[in-house]
This record gives C-alpha cells, sequence and structure tokens, in this order.
C-alpha cells in the first residue's frame, strides 16, 4: 500500500473508537432511534426496497445500515479493519446483520475484492473523496459496481472549501490537485468530540468539482443533478453556526458560498 494511504488508514483504525464514543455520532441515540436515510437522500434515490445498495468508504457503517433500514441490501466497504469489525458488531445491535454486511477493502480495490458484483445503487457520502490521491480510479470503480441502469449517489464537502485554511480565513491550498502534493495534517484531534488519535499523520487530496463530474462522465456515467449547498454536516470552520435542523451554515448577513454539494447519475 502506498505509504500515505498507510498513514491514513492507520489514522482512520485509531479514528473509530473515537467515533463510537463520540456524542457527535451519538450511537446509542442513534440505536433507539432508528433513523432511515436522509428525506433529500430518498428524493433523488426513491424507494430502495429489495435494491443492492454499496456504500464505498462506509467507516462504521451507520450511514450504510440507515439503508438497510429503508429495505436496501446493504454492502459497506472500507479500508480500516477496525471500522469494518465496529460496523458488523452494530448491525448485530441494530439487528440488521441479515440485510447488511461489510468487506475491508481499499476504495481502489473495491470492484476486484467484490468479484464482479453489480449493484442498484452505489452510494458515497461526506468526507470521502479528500482521502484519495485520484479521482479518475475512484471513478472506474464507480463505474464497475453500477449494474446496468444503477444508480450513483454522492454528498460530498464542496471542494472550494479545502482550499481555505483550518479557520476557514485564508485560501493557502490550491484548488486544483496535484496527486503528488497532498495537505500533510499531524493532529491528534479529528472532527468529533470522543478522545485523541496515537497515529496523527494524515494524507488529504483536493478535487475540483470539474475533475470530479468529468471522471464520472469520462466512465460513462449521465449526470442528471449536482446541486450545491450553503449548508454542511459538520463545524467544517469555527464560525459557521448550526441551526435548528442540526446542520452547519455562514452566519446571516455574510456573502453565501458553496460549502457541500450533491451529485447524481446513472449508467
Amino acid at each position: 500500500m502506498d505509504r500515505r494511504l498507510k498513514a491514513n488508514r492507520e489514522n482512520w483504525d485509531d479514528r473509530v473508537a473515537v467515533h463510537t464514543r463520540s456524542q457527535f455520532y451519538d450511537v446509542e441515540g442513534w440505536l433507539q432511534r432508528s433513523p432511515g436515510p436522509a428525506p433529500r437522500e430518498l428524493a433523488l434515490l426513491g424507494d430502495v426496497g429489495g435494491k443492492s445498495l454499496v456504500q464505498l468508504q462506509c467507516h462504521f457503517g451507520l450511514e450504510t445500515l440507515q439503508w438497510a433500514r429503508a429495505g436496501a441490501r446493504v454492502t459497506g466497504v472500507d479500508f480500516s479493519p477496525v471500522a469494518i469489525d465496529a460496523a458488523i458488531e452494530l448491525s448485530k445491535r441494530a439487528g440488521l446483520e441479515n440485510s447488511s454486511r461489510f468487506v475491508c477493502s481499499n476504495v481502489y480495490d473495491a470492484a476486484a475484492t467484490l468479484k464482479g458484483e453489480r449493484f442498484d445503487i452505489v452510494y458515497v457520502t461526506i468526507g470521502s473523496l479528500v482521502w484519495l490521491p485520484e479521482v479518475r480510479p475512484w471513478a472506474k470503480v464507480v463505474a464497475e459496481l453500477l449494474a446496468p441502469g444503477g444508480q450513483f449517489y454522492l454528498f460530498e464537502v464542496h471542494p472550494f472549501t479545502n482550499s481555505f485554511d483550518a479557520d476557514g480565513v485564508h485560501l493557502v491550498y490550491d484548488y486544483f490537485d496535484d496527486p503528488n502534493a497532498p495537505q500533510i495534517w499531524d493532529n491528534d484531534e479529528t472532527y468529533t468530540d470522543g478522545g485523541a488519535l496515537a497515529h496523527t499523520r494524515s494524507y488529504e487530496w483536493n478535487h475540483s468539482l470539474s475533475e470530479i463530474v468529468q471522471s464520472l462522465i469520462d466512465e460513462g456515467l449521465r449526470i442528471g443533478a449536482l446541486l450545491e449547498h450553503d449548508w454542511t454536516e459538520f463545524q467544517h470552520f469555527p464560525w459557521l453556526e448550526r441551526d435548528v435542523e442540526g446542520i452547519y451554515r455562514i452566519p446571516l448577513g455574510y456573502p453565501r458560498l458553496p460549502l457541500s454539494f450533491t451529485l447524481h447519475a446513472r449508467n
């Protein structure tokens, strides 16, 4: 494995214990509430009952299992064996072990690991692409995993925001990516509460919106929706304010910027 991806895997192995006990994810509350997918996701994907869905970079499986609650037959893929073990345990606690499975694989190897299996839906959610040196081989995997007529759903951090420093004040990073020049971080904190990390080094790559879209088009996907949002799901910058719906926005009176985006496509 690329040494940078190996460092990221070790970092994410550590995150599992931190995240599963964090208030941010609130696993115990999640088990009690038994939520399904977000309405905005269902609005694009429709009824998923009986359909097969694979989530790439699923972490410890919260979103994957929410689709199982909606009636899908789900598979979660992640490169962290610690995350996969936690996802399997969570599926048992949620009573969803019969409609879900979790597979340990680098996302670039996911199609090979799943041995040619095709899915009605390929699902990728926020905070995934920044961990990949290149998106073109990722887009190839997405296309290889989609069944004929299948749907691809991506909800992600808007890459424009990744050009700012951690305070969201200064433009310090290139918007256009360079696989050989990642952002290098040494931080024992993660984006949640819950404790410190032992493996602090991580590498991130920004990918422009056009590169993401074009890589999918080049693999034969047909883009049906591309939506930019002035909100996000976590406090990307310290000055964002959380609203009554639990999402983070730019304070009133300031210019609005794109903080996240949604892409929906078919093959």
